[in-house]
């Protein structure tokens, strides 16, 4: 795998994100009623799980940069046949659902970031993907990116 200056920027970036979501920052003052703070804690538990998952399915293919190791096999089972990217769902999900179960703006606004990042990163990540698998398109066709399509 030889890695570009994006893989290394994108990388860069979601660390620094990582790092923001994990500081407690009193940004602008929310108040979600209970109900949805319960939700968002059942939402980032099944951020978790596909999280596990998905890392558990790529196996020797994970990386946390966007080109594909030279060795990455092309993973269409399991979540991957619902989801291109469930790594990302995943950690979306559970920044999402613990946003909200912490009442924290703040946190949401990473979330926020981290959707931006991650769409960049995977629309990088799949012109690389579409040029090492000859049938990554057609993959790609049937699969949402982050959800399941409809």
């Amino acid at each position: 795998m030889k890695l570009g200056i994006k893989d290394l920027i994108f990388v860069f970036v979601q660390v620094i994100l990582f790092t923001l979501y994990f500081l407690t920052i009193n940004f602008i003052e929310i108040n979600i009623p209970g109900i949805f703070r319960t939700v968002g804690l059942i939402i980032a538990l099944n951020g978790i799980i596909i999280l596990i998952v998905s890392i558990l399915q790529l196996k020797r293919s994970l990386s946390p940069f966007p080109s594909p190791k030279t060795d990455a096999k092309l993973i269409k089972e399991g979540l991957y046949s619902f989801i291109r990217h469930p790594i990302y769902t995943g950690i979306l999900l559970l920044a999402l659902g613990y946003a909200s179960y912490t009442n924290s703006s703040y946190k949401f606004l990473i979330t926020v970031s981290l959707f931006l990042l991650f769409y960049l990163k995977s629309s990088y990540e799949e012109k690389l993907l579409e040029k090492k698998f000859p049938g990554y398109d057609t993959y790609k066709k049937s699969t949402g990116r982050f959800f399941p399509k409809l």
